[in-house]
């Protein structure tokens, strides 16, 4: 069984989040790293996917920016789609074994991962015939975009936990038209413990994919230096 470490890095800016992955991308091909799962939450920023023309941003761009929302380009698979503060976002970086270099497997694993946790939280969720992420009822909880390079993993998912959804409204999430975005507050009635959360998805990611997780010191100043 791999050893995958788990890093709580806190609130980190997306910029910060991107240059510690592909830094570990690299080090994870070259065989001079370990795998790594990263937890955090991000400051208001919306993502646009290599998929994406940036159509599904549907509010003028100066008025997005007035509400303090970053714009960014990434190479994630997947369309627009936003992050913010009490969601909880991952980013497994991950050295595939032979076994597991499948593509659609992957995501599947990851959107069982998540179908798990929910679960351990009394929330009933399910994956979409059409579109990929996790769903509860006909409202959507959680999104995946991922990048794979020589079968090392990058991006992941984001998990809607306290989110403010009201920042989904200046977009079509993921590209898709009349999506309703769920939280775990909001289907729970209270606040949730994001602590929790992120025990509860370490503890599935490492049965999901059959890793042995071990905690890893938190670097609190910078995600970016974390990966040095």
């Amino acid at each position: 069984m791999h050893n995958c470490r788990v890093a709580d890095l806190g609130l980190v800016p997306y910029e910060d989040a991107f240059a510690l992955q592909k830094r570990e991308v690299t080090r994870l091909q070259q065989g001079a790293a370990e795998e790594l799962l990263c937890l955090v939450e991000h400051p208001h920023v919306i993502t646009i996917g290599r998929n994406a023309t940036g159509a599904a941003i549907t509010a003028d761009r100066r008025f997005v920016e007035a509400r303090g929302v970053e714009i960014v380009e990434t190479d994630r698979g997947g369309d627009v789609t936003y992050h913010g503060p009490g969601q909880l976002v991952g980013y497994p970086l991950l050295h595939l074994e032979p076994g597991r270099q499948d593509i659609r497997r992957y995501v599947n694993d990851l959107e069982e991962v998540l179908i798990r946790a929910l679960s351990d939280f009394g929330i009933d969720s399910r994956r979409h015939e059409q579109h990929r992420g996790v769903w509860t009822g006909e409202a959507k909880i959680a999104s995946l975009g991922i990048r794979i390079s020589r079968w090392v993993t990058s991006h992941g998912f984001a998990l809607n936990v306290n989110t403010d959804t009201s920042y989904f409204s200046l977009m079509h999430p993921c590209g898709i038209v009349g999506c309703t975005m769920a939280t775990m507050s909001e289907l729970l009635g209270h606040e949730v413990d994001m602590a929790e959360v992120k025990e509860r998805v370490a503890a599935n990611f490492g049965d999901v994919f059959e890793r042995r997780m071990i905690e890893s010191e938190r670097d609190v100043a910078s995600a970016e230096r974390y990966a040095r």
